[in-house]
This record gives C-alpha cells, sequence and structure tokens, in this order.
C-alpha cells in the first residue's frame, strides 16, 4: 500500500461536530487508507490546545497561527498569547510549522488592513521561532508574496494553491511547495490540473482539507442541498484517491506520487522528517 501524507487536515473539526470519537475513528479509516500523517493546523487560539492534542494521541504534527478568516473575532491578546504558545511549545517535534495564516481577499466585508496587521505579526513570529508557515491563499497570492519578500521565511506550504504559473514559481522560488486537494478532482478546474500537470514533481503535496473541499465523488450540488441532501465532508481517508488523479493527470503511478510528495513534505516541514522515520 502506497504510503501518504495530508499536509492539512482539520481533524479537530470532527471532534468539534461528533466528538473526539469521531475524529478518532476518521483518523482510523484515514490510516487504513494508507495516510500515515496529517498535519493539522490551528485557525484560533480557542483550537491550539485541540490540534495538539490530536497530534499526540494520533502521532501526527500540527502548525499553530490564527487563520484570515478568524481575525474578526481574534482579540487583541490573540496574537501575544500566540506567540507564548509557540514558546511553550518551541521544542516539540510536532510542532513543525506556523499556521494557518495568511490573506483572504475572496470573502467579502473581511476587514484587510486587520488581515495584514495579523499575517505579518505572524510571519516574525515564524522568523522568531525559525518555523516555515502554512498559507491560506484565497485571491491574494500577489498581497502574501509581497509580504514573503519582505519578512522571508522558511518556506512552507501555500494551501490549496489556486494562482496563476507566474504565483506558482515565486512561490517555488521563496522556499515553498504547493498543496494540491479535492478541487483538482473536477473536471471543470481547468487551470488548477495544468498547473498539477506542468509544476515541477518536487513542487507538490497533497491535502483534503477535510472536512472542507471535498472532491467530486463527495460533492454535493445546490440543487441536491434544495431538496434536503446535506453538505458533503470531506475526510482524510479521500487523500489515496485524490493523489491517484493527481498522478493520473502527470501520466505517473499513485505510488511515485505518494513517495514525491512524502519527500516534498519533509523538504517543506523539516521536523517532519523525524516524525516520518518512526513511521
Amino acid at each position: 500500500m502506497d504510503v501518504w501524507i495530508d499536509t492539512h487536515c482539520h481533524l479537530d473539526e470532527f471532534a468539534d461536530h461528533g466528538g473526539a470519537a469521531l475524529a478518532d475513528a476518521e483518523r482510523a479509516r484515514a490510516a487504513q487508507a494508507g495516510v500515515a500523517h496529517c498535519v493539522l493546523p490551528a485557525v484560533e487560539l480557542a483550537n491550539l490546545q485541540a490540534v495538539r492534542d490530536l497530534a499526540h494521541r494520533h502521532g501526527d504534527s500540527y502548525a499553530l497561527g490564527i487563520h484570515p478568516l478568524f481575525t474578526p473575532v481574534a482579540g487583541d491578546e490573540d496574537l501575544p498569547a500566540l506567540a507564548r504558545a509557540l514558546e511553550q511549545y518551541q521544542d516539540d517535534p510536532r510542532l513543525v510549522a506556523v499556521g494557518e495564516i495568511g490573506l483572504d481577499l475572496f470573502v467579502p466585508h473581511l476587514d484587510r488592513g486587520r488581515q495584514q496587521h495579523f499575517y505579518r505579526v505572524q510571519l516574525q513570529l515564524a522568523r522568531r521561532f525559525d518555523l516555515p508557515v502554512i498559507l491560506h491563499v484565497r485571491r491574494s497570492a500577489d498581497q502574501l508574496l509581497k509580504a514573503l519578500r519582505e519578512l522571508p521565511v522558511r518556506g512552507g506550504i501555500a494551501h490549496a494553491f489556486n494562482g496563476s504559473l507566474q504565483q506558482a514559481q515565486a512561490f517555488i522560488d521563496l522556499g515553498f511547495k504547493l498543496g494540491f486537494g479535492g478541487a483538482v478532482t473536477f473536471d471543470r478546474a481547468l487551470q488548477l490540473r495544468r498547473l498539477a500537470t506542468e509544476l515541477p514533481l518536487d513542487a507538490l503535496v497533497v491535502e483534503t482539507d477535510a472536512p472542507d473541499i471535498p472532491p467530486h465523488w463527495l460533492y454535493v450540488t445546490a440543487a441536491e442541498r434544495a431538496a434536503g441532501r446535506p453538505p458533503a465532508r470531506n475526510t482524510p481517508a479521500q487523500l489515496p484517491r485524490i493523489g491517484a488523479v493527481v498522478a493520473q493527470l502527470r501520466g505517473i503511478s499513485s505510488t511515485e506520487l505518494a513517495h514525491a510528495t512524502r519527500a516534498n513534505a519533509c523538504a517543506a516541514l523539516p521536523r517532519l522528517a523525524e516524525l516520518l522515520a518512526q513511521v
């Protein structure tokens, strides 16, 4: 069985909706499917401890950060509190990045100045603790890149990347890998599929963003939702099938893609290498 690394999974959200037992069950199903490791990013101060606890319980890893969509509810004390948590856990080998951080210029009415403030302070924290970052990139690639050039960090992952080839190359030049997940499985995602095909193999990592961004085989249409069918929930167990789609697009075997993306994940998040040596 191929061994896969899910570089972006919000396993704590399963616990929020169904208790710890549901999170544990989903992680077990993923392991049975060949997902050897998940990276669990925090999104706000309130779930920092939850992602750390889950990572330790399942032998996974975690990142600590404040997501741009949570900046409206974040308090002025949240950034200093995040700094204290990063300092407290800086020697924890399962802490692999600062994240999920970034900018979201798609959702209307979000305060862009506040997003920028949180993003830049968290880049400074990544520099202070010598950690890579996991970036939320939604219609914000150029702005993210501008700040990264001013505040360079130790690389990381541009999660759910869907920008241009030029933007992709700019992230790669700054030491980043690009995350591909459920969105690439849709036939109509022509630009994303072109990127997954044309980018160098050593630039790619795979992810689910579970329970978000379901692949096409789980997607529930608007008409189906209107008829009463609940929205689909992605799971980390879907990663091998998502990876198989990327491999098919590139004309390589799933085994080759699993091996390459595992190595790429270790390059993006260096602390992963030692953890995966135990797998």
